[in-house]
């Protein structure tokens, strides 16, 4: 058994339902439909979840506020 094996065996379903997903920009960029630019300029003014930086040179959104924009969004329609 692999260490990664043994680490997801002792997680939980429940834990494992809930755990933290990191999107990368271009994976925004497709669940949202928004440029790279209204991206950044969202970040800016507030509007836009901001990212996690990751790296020195990368960074990432949390799935979880990402998906919440995107209902948020969906809600204000109706």
């Amino acid at each position: 058994m692999t260490s990664k094996q043994h680490i997801t065996d002792d997680v939980s379903a429940d834990q494992r339902k809930h755990a933290i997903t990191i999107l990368r920009r271009k994976a925004v960029e497709k669940i949202t439909g928004l440029s790279r630019s209204t991206i950044y300029a969202g970040i800016l003014d507030g509007t836009f979840p901001p990212p996690v930086k990751l790296t020195s040179n990368s960074v990432g959104w949390l799935s979880d506020e990402i998906q919440a924009w995107v209902q948020d969004k969906i809600d204000r329609r109706k």
